[in-house]
Formats: C-alpha cells, structure tokens, sequence
C-alpha cells in the first residue's frame, strides 16, 4: 500500500511552484510504502527512534517474530528481558508498554483519531511519553495519510528545501512561506523532498555541505 496522490495534486504543485514542477517531472511518481494500522504504526515509530534505518528493520523484524501479532495482548504478555534480548532499550520498552496498557484500557482511544483533525492527532499523540511532534507527524502521513503534512523538525525536509531553493539555513519563516505555498498538498511536496535530500537528483546539492567544502 502506497501514499495515494495523483494529477490533481501535481498539477496543483506545478502551478504553485516553477522549481518544485521541474522536480516533479524529472523524479516522476514517487511510491512510499504506508500502514494504516494506528496501533502497530504508534509501536513502529517508537522504536525507530534514534537508530539507523538498518538498525530500525532488524528491531522490527525481531520484535513480529518474538510477538506473532503486534498489538496490545502480546506486548503485555512478554517478559521485558525478552524485549532486551531483540535491542529495544528499558526506555522505549517503557514507551511501549504504557501505551499498550492505555490503549488497553481505553484511556487513550487511538481509533478515534481518524476522525480527528491534524492539529488535533498531534496534540493526542504527542500527550504519549515517547512521541514528539515529528513522531505525530509521520504518523499522520505515512499512517493516516493525510495531505498536508510538512514537518519542520525533519532534517531530510530541511535539507530537500535548501536543495530546491539553494538557501543556506531554512529559518523559520522561510520554512512557513514554503508551507504556506504547498498547502493543501504539502504531504506530497515532502515526497520530493526527501527525494531530493535523498540524492535521488545529483546534479542538485545542498548549498550547506557545498559550503562546508569550500571552507
């Protein structure tokens, strides 16, 4: 299962913005995986964090063999040394288990967030210990696949921005300008970007590193 976006959003996009349209054209359709289960995405999220992507999969990958099925019944039914044993550390593992034992108690009630709005998941989310804003916003994203997502706490956001405007630093302001020019469609915009970040252009680099070269 894939981010959906299609011609109206790029068409839109294009209109908006001469450099991000000539990016669009020469990447093409972009096709990011996402999972729309809330629950196991909340899991999956926590423990990625401050890891390597590889790191990350190898975590993953033990914790559905150790588990079977991810969801709440089984996370609270493991031993913690178990959780050690596949590289989750105390502190994600407390994470883990606190929302598990909210969910299964139904003091955090995680299906109702579909039906609430971005402003309003993120402020849920992030009531979790171990969910910042970035966290609730690849949530949103990649989980809830909203449109409109444009993180400025996401350093491959950041870099893609300074690739596409050759700016050295993306302040604040210029970070909400950008935000602004996407809207409504900012989501599919961070496709691109992190693309960019990605080196998925080399003719296009990071005004930042080439400076640092220089130097």
């Amino acid at each position: 299962m894939y981010f959906e976006y299609g011609a109206k959003e790029i068409t839109y996009l294009s209109k908006k913005d001469a450099r991000l349209k000539e990016v669009i054209e020469r990447i093409g359709m972009i096709y990011r995986e996402v999972d729309d289960d809330l629950f196991v995405s909340v899991i999956h999220h926590i423990v990625g964090q401050q890891i390597s992507s590889k790191a990350q999969a190898t975590v993953w990958q033990r914790l559905n063999v150790l588990l079977g099925e991810i969801n709440y019944q089984n996370i609270l039914a493991i031993d913690d040394e178990k959780y050690r044993e596949i590289g989750i550390s105390g502190r994600k593992l407390s994470y883990i288990k606190e929302f598990a034992d909210k969910v299964k108690d139904r003091s955090f009630d995680i299906w109702s967030l579909k039906d609430k709005s971005d402003e309003e998941v993120i402020k849920e989310l992030t009531s979790l210990k171990g969910i910042g804003v970035w966290t609730a916003e690849m949530i949103l994203l990649f989980c809830l696949k909203r449109p409109d997502v444009l993180s400025y706490d996401d350093l491959g956001i950041l870099r893609g921005l300074r690739i596409l405007y050759h700016h050295q630093r993306i302040t604040p302001e210029l970070f909400a300008r950008y935000k602004r020019r996407y809207h409504p469609y900012g989501s599919i915009a961070s496709l691109y970007l992190w693309a960019l970040a990605g080196g998925a252009l080399p003719d296009m680099q990071d005004p930042l590193i080439k400076r640092k070269i220089k130097k």
